[in-house]
């Protein structure tokens, strides 16, 4: 019998070709995961069934890559192995956590031996969850000053030494050490500036050289709101503005009139050569509410009306255009035609 013929051959060979398979069917499955891990965007559909006509953007961009490669259709989706397709939500899961993991590694290799100092802040996701965001500041080896985000850490509590505790298991987990830390950067809250039982405190023990630096943004952010809620014609003004947003936000005809009084000036506006164009430029805006504490979301609310003075022209207000970019907001009680 011819060498080629045997059955150890054929088993051989069909064990190569179902590895090779097994690989590009991984690849496409990885390649996909970190486009949309890059992109930012959700993986999971709300109808994944094989009649669906959108299965979420994991099995389109999958699919979309199996259109453009004859060689991955042959191996991915309806032409995969029904219990090797590589799809399901456990390994889409497996393989994010394994992208987290070379992640941090290669963040914890930039840092090397040098000294760093840790940003950290309170979060709580959409379930209500507690957790804390942590990120390191450090010099790299080109000399910049880079921050990297490492982790969340779900805390079942908020007090000072828990979030210590949970703080100095991922330092550990990370073989980072609290003598190497050479700053720390937190908001106002008691828990974590306090002098004698805060999280800044009780690192201070450990090590007195991580100095304890309040958020220079968050502090200009709360001086600035606090000054502007004691001048007068300021806080009038958010105040109007707050009843503007109310009034045009809570119907979806004043929204589509409000587009289409703003499309209809923009297109009057580059006739006359009064609007550049360009990417991005003229671009649709809507009416959002300020942050009580960032105001930075106060200029985005501003910003808005500003663009669309023109339009927002109702009995409940009026925004006259001032010089400087600046402007006055011209109030009227409201009317039942609203």
């Amino acid at each position: 019998m011819k060498q080629e013929q045997s059955i150890q051959t054929i088993l051989e060979g069909q064990t190569k070709r179902a590895l090779r398979a097994y690989r590009l069917r991984l690849t496409a499955s990885v390649d996909c995961i970190r486009f949309l891990l890059k992109q930012g965007l959700a993986f999971r559909g709300h109808d994944e069934s094989e009649y669906s006509r959108n299965r979420g953007n994991f099995i389109e961009l999958l699919r979309f890559l199996a259109d453009h490669s004859a060689e991955i259709f042959g191996v991915v989706l309806q032409n995969a192995p029904s219990n090797c397709k590589l799809v399901c939500s456990d390994i889409q899961k497996e393989i994010v956590h394994a992208a987290s993991i070379e992640t941090t590694n290669k963040i914890i290799e930039e840092l090397g031996q040098e000294l760093f100092s840790v940003l950290v802040d309170e979060s709580r996701d959409i379930s209500c969850k507690e957790q804390m965001a942590i990120v390191l500041r450090f010099v790299s080896k080109q000399g910049m000053i880079v921050e990297r985000f490492l982790a969340i850490v779900r805390v079942s509590e908020t007090t000072s030494m828990s979030l210590k505790v949970s703080l100095e298991e991922l330092f550990c987990k990370h073989g980072l050490s609290f003598s190497r830390l050479r700053g720390q950067g937190y908001d106002g809250a008691s828990n974590m500036r306090g002098e004698f039982n805060g999280l800044k405190a009780l690192i201070l023990k450990e090590n007195s050289c991580a100095y304890y630096v309040h958020c220079f943004a968050h502090q200009l952010q709360l001086v600035l709101v606090a000054v502007a809620e004691k001048y007068k014609r300021i806080a009038t003004l958010f105040t109007y503005l707050s009843n503007l947003q109310s009034t045009v936000g809570a119907s979806c005809q004043r929204r589509d009139k409000l587009r289409e009084e703003r499309a209809a000036e923009v297109q009057e506006a580059l006739k006359d050569g009064d609007l550049s164009i360009g990417t991005g430029s003229n671009q649709e805006t809507s009416l959002a509410r300020p942050g009580t504490t960032r105001w930075s979301s106060h200029y985005r609310y501003v910003n808005p009306i500003q663009k669309n003075s023109g339009s927002v022209d109702t009995p409940l207000c009026r925004f006259v255009p001032g010089m400087g970019g600046g402007g006055i907001l011209l109030t009227r009680p409201p009317c039942a035609e609203l």
